[in-house]
């Protein structure tokens, strides 16, 4: 733990990933001591025993402030930790710090940087998490994911991401943006402590048998258009590699109505937004960033009728989604519609990560080489609601597979 708070020290003050906590040392020192008069047999400990884990300055923890990423007052906005946090304080991990986040969630980016490029973007809004994973700094951190504030950070960062099927843990706790997407989720630095930490926090967690290898199938049409040309490019060669070792992978023409798709989540999103601020926006409005300020007001201005109309759309696309699994273990998709973009302005776009998303589906994030100028890549498997399980048993296969199609600087 020295060693890692160390380097928290020495980089932190370029990266930003964590936000700031002079007493990090101390209190960490005191969780430590805790745990060993809590747990003192070795052989008796729990599965995450002294793990440390980076927490998205969104989630509520005993002892320390939420900020959320924005100049609100802290004691105005926290609240009590929820069941993910209790969940892995029970399992014996402990919090290494809180993580730097767009604010609440939204699009307005904090300070933190790309650690393979400092002046590129490291996605959102979960951007301290990703950034301190693919830094060294975590081994594992939380995100939530709203569009794609989980899969596309670690595409940028070249980490692992994990969205979990909707619901399968519990948001309470975590700040709310859009309360009908809103999931909790993982970056990780590797495909094993991500299952470890999974399988402590996940309620009724099943281990199945992942020797099998997965049938996947390509979004083909409007949706994949949307990729940049490199990732477009990257994303073919990617597929070419995982049918040389084994795996089916089917085309499907789908998703040519991705503008409505798109612009349903917008109605959604922007309609529960204005409603998750509520309670402070009136009051507070002056300390919003502009971009989420103007959100706001723009989504109090979308009409309850059109929104219910969404959220019936929504569930109907879902299933159309389910139907096209039929025979199928996961959609296969670029993370990101590209790599991670220059500048500090933006957190990207969440085009590629929505449609699974706004479906609730679990959606594994996984890297995939780099650009020739080396920033990563990454690519997405999105399978049936509640098989997180098998998602996951996949992971290290998939990781193994797409590590021979690496091009440019990593390979």
């Amino acid at each position: 733990m020295d060693d890692l708070l160390t380097r928290i020290e020495a980089e932190n003050p370029r990266l930003r990933a964590f936000v700031d906590e002079p007493d990090r040392r101390e209190r960490l020192r005191r969780d430590l001591d805790h745990l060993a008069q809590r747990w003192p047999d070795p052989s008796d400990r729990p599965p995450l025993f002294a793990l440390p884990v980076a927490v998205k300055d969104v989630f509520h923890v005993a002892g320390l402030p939420t900020r959320a990423g924005s100049r609100l007052p802290a004691e105005l906005i926290t609240g009590e930790p929820g069941p993910l946090i209790t969940s892995l304080l029970d399992a014996g991990a402990v919090v290494l710090g809180k993580t730097v986040t767009a604010e609440f969630a939204f699009l307005a980016p904090g300070e933190t940087r790309n650690p393979h490029r400092l002046e590129h973007s490291p996605g959102g809004s979960s951007s301290g998490s990703a950034a301190a994973v693919a830094a060294g700094l975590a081994p594992i951190a939380l995100g939530t994911q709203t569009v794609g504030s989980v899969i596309r950070p670690a595409a940028y960062c070249g980490i692992l991401g994990f969205k979990p099927t909707f619901g399968r843990i519990g948001s309470e706790g975590v700040i709310a943006n859009a309360p009908t997407f809103d999931t909790v989720g993982f970056l990780a630095a590797d495909s094993d402590v991500l299952v470890r930490v999974a399988a402590a926090t996940l309620p009724d967690w099943q281990p199945t048998d992942s020797a099998a290898l997965p049938t996947l199938v390509v979004p083909r049409g409007a949706y994949l258009d949307q990729a940049e040309p490199v990732a477009h490019t990257a994303f073919e060669r990617h597929l070419d590699v995982l049918r040389e070792v084994g795996y089916q992978v089917h085309d499907v023409e789908m998703l040519d109505d991705i503008e409505q798709v798109n612009q349903r989540n917008f109605v959604i999103n922007g309609y529960e937004l204005a409603r998750s601020h509520d309670a402070w926006f009136d009051d507070h409005a002056v300390l919003y960033h502009p971009r989420t300020a103007a959100a706001i007001r723009d989504g109090r201005t979308i009409d309850r009728r059109d929104y219910e109309a969404a959220l019936r759309e929504r569930a109907v696309f879902a299933d159309a989604l389910m139907a096209a699994l039929a025979g199928i273990d996961a959609y296969v998709a670029p993370a990101a519609t590209g790599p991670a973009p220059h500048g500090l302005d933006t957190t990207g776009s969440p085009l590629m990560n929505l449609p699974w998303t706004q479906a609730r589906l679990p959606v594994l994030g996984l890297p995939a080489g780099r650009t020739d100028d080396g920033l990563p890549l990454g690519v997405q498997f999105a399978a049936a609601p509640g098989r997180d399980e098998a998602l996951l048993g996949w992971a290290a296969g998939l990781v193994a597979a797409l590590a021979k199609g690496h091009h440019g600087p990593s390979a």
